[in-house]
């Protein structure tokens, strides 16, 4: 049986681990309801384009991440073993963040608040704070910034828009997608700071191995 702390902020004391049931309409509630509101009154197809976009723009930064690999290793092995190191760090960053839902037990405010939302509203327990979506765009972008400027750009743009998008549908609060763009950049930035020490010892190590056509044209 779990014992809860009455609050807005509970501390769900669990068989093994300890959770903070995070109560998230009383942080920014108002704000949610505003833009749920607001996708309500927007034309159909505003809604339909940003729909899209929150369910498969994260291919965006896929396609951007391969294309800062492929520019990479025409520079030469430092920069390409500098740009393998991309999804790497997204992995990282959304393992962070899943750690922290896990803690965090955030209701989705679709389950919470009585709101009609563009998005199906996911499952019990599929918990809202941070919102991976945009972790995973957010270390993307700022690990593609030490790729390339040009495609950082994009790829950050491309985070802002889908951490909005992911509140337009209704399936996040506000909080939740800033903290996600908080952790992903965070993460990206220490990981990305240290390949970037490190990307000539990697680059000897991996010299000479099966992976070496990744790192260069040959």
């Amino acid at each position: 049986m779990t014992a809860t702390v009455a609050g807005p902020q509970q501390l769900a004391v669990g068989p093994s681990v300890k959770t903070l049931a995070l109560d998230g309409a009383s942080i920014d509630g108002s704000a949610y309801r505003d833009v749920v509101g607001l996708a309500h009154r927007s034309p159909g197809w505003l809604d339909a384009l940003v729909s899209v976009w929150s369910a498969y723009g994260l291919v965006l930064f896929a396609v951007l991440t391969v294309a800062g690999w492929w520019r990479a290793r025409r520079v030469d092995a430092v920069a390409a073993v500098t740009a393998l190191a991309v999804p790497l760090t997204v992995v990282a960053a959304y393992g962070v963040n899943s750690v922290i839902k896990l803690l965090v037990h955030e209701n989705r405010p679709c389950r919470t608040l009585a709101v009609k939302t563009l998005e199906s509203c996911p499952a019990p327990g599929d918990w809202s704070f941070p919102s991976n979506h945009a972790a995973i765009a957010a270390a993307a972008a700022v690990a593609l910034l030490f790729v390339s400027r040009r495609l950082g750009a994009w790829a950050v743009a491309g985070a802002l828009a889908m951490a909005a998008s992911r509140v337009w549908v209704g399936v996040h609060y506000p909080h939740d997608v800033l903290a996600g763009l908080t952790v992903g950049a965070a993460v990206a930035f220490g990981l990305m700071t240290l390949v970037r020490r490190r990307a000539g010892a990697v680059t000897r190590l991996l010299t000479g191995t099966p992976l070496s056509p990744l790192l260069a044209v040959s």
